[in-house]
């Protein structure tokens, strides 16, 4: 007999794995809880398998749970992507959803899109801020296209990753700041002091995540802001000091707003990143920016921008930093 496996029946799994229990699953899908378990018993039955068990430390899956969990990401995944597509078919459109680093987002990313989405009439690009560490699970459940940002501590055999910027991350502070008359500013002296961050400093990986972790900055002296620009602002006024990508800054330390600092760690090098599916599993418009964001003109336009904010994209970008 064949099985027959819903969406409903599959979201509510998927849900269920994801936050680690049918209470949390319905509320995240707005249904009640006897709805979720019946979907799992229905599961349970058309496949003869338990799927996972209830343990005092959360859910214990078995083998054939682990693979339902994937594929239903998976299916789930197409499933949306489908839609979108046929609705795209439909109105002469493509989408191309790319989800980036904050630091990215709002340093590099307009100058990028704005060139790229130009080159073709028929095109549009939903760019969202997202963790890093969930990049791979963005992708592999195709919730978006493509992620750019620093490099994952594991790619995913079914994905392809490529390096196509370096870039720099400073120590600076306003002109007036104490430590800048300074010949040399040593570790202690910079764990002790206000650092005024972006989103970036939240989470593990990135740059600046690096840099705290190797100052050991302790909480209490960090102050995490809803744009990087927003904490460079701060650090002009001589409230602290912020960290910053050395070509955003470049004309505010020429003009004397802004002043480096003469730290041992920095220069601080990092490199973005493009991470999509392999070519023959994700659309063509990925492979196409994968492709275009290596050449000259595309670096040009991530490193001088052409004007346009990350807010002036439809739709708006919305930075979460938490997400």
């Amino acid at each position: 007999m064949t099985q027959q496996l819903t969406p409903s029946q599959l979201r509510a799994f998927a849900a269920t794995v994801r936050l680690g229990s049918v209470k949390a699953a319905a509320a995240d899908l707005g249904v009640s809880e006897a709805a979720v378990s019946m979907h799992v018993a229905h599961l349970r039955k058309e496949l003869g398998d338990k799927l996972f068990s209830r343990t005092s430390s959360g859910l214990a899956f078995t083998p054939g749970g682990l693979r339902l969990a994937s594929r239903a990401a998976e299916m789930l995944g197409l499933q949306d992507q489908t839609i979108t597509e046929v609705s795209q078919a439909g109105s002469g459109r493509r989408l191309l959803r790319v989800a980036a680093s904050s630091l990215f987002a709002e340093h590099a990313a307009p100058g990028l899109i704005e060139l790229f989405a130009g080159r073709a009439d028929d095109l549009d690009i939903e760019l969202s801020v997202h963790n890093p560490e969930k990049f791979d699970a963005l992708l592999t459940s195709r919730a978006v296209d493509v992620a750019i940002g620093p490099r994952p501590a594991t790619v995913d055999a079914s994905m392809t990753c490529t390096p196509f910027l370096n870039y720099q991350v400073l120590a600076v502070a306003g002109s007036d700041h104490p430590l800048t008359a300074a010949r040399s500013v040593g570790t202690t002296e910079l764990r002790e002091q206000t650092w005024l961050l972006g989103p970036s400093a939240v989470g593990r990986l990135g740059m600046v995540p690096q840099i705290l972790r190797r100052l050991n900055v302790p909480e209490h002296h960090q102050r995490i802001f809803q744009s990087h620009a927003a904490a460079v602002e701060e650090a002009k006024r001589g409230k602290g000091l912020a960290f910053a990508v050395a070509f955003a800054v470049t004309k505010d330390v020429a003009d004397g707003d802004l002043k480096r600092l003469d730290a041992s760690f920095q220069p601080a090098r990092g490199a973005w990143n493009i991470l999509t599916l392999a070519e023959r599993n994700g659309p063509p418009a990925a492979a196409e920016l994968r492709r275009f964001v290596t050449t000259p003109r595309a670096t040009q336009a991530m490193l001088r921008g052409t004007g346009v904010t990350a807010g002036r994209f439809r739709p708006a970008v919305h930075v979460t930093l938490w997400s």
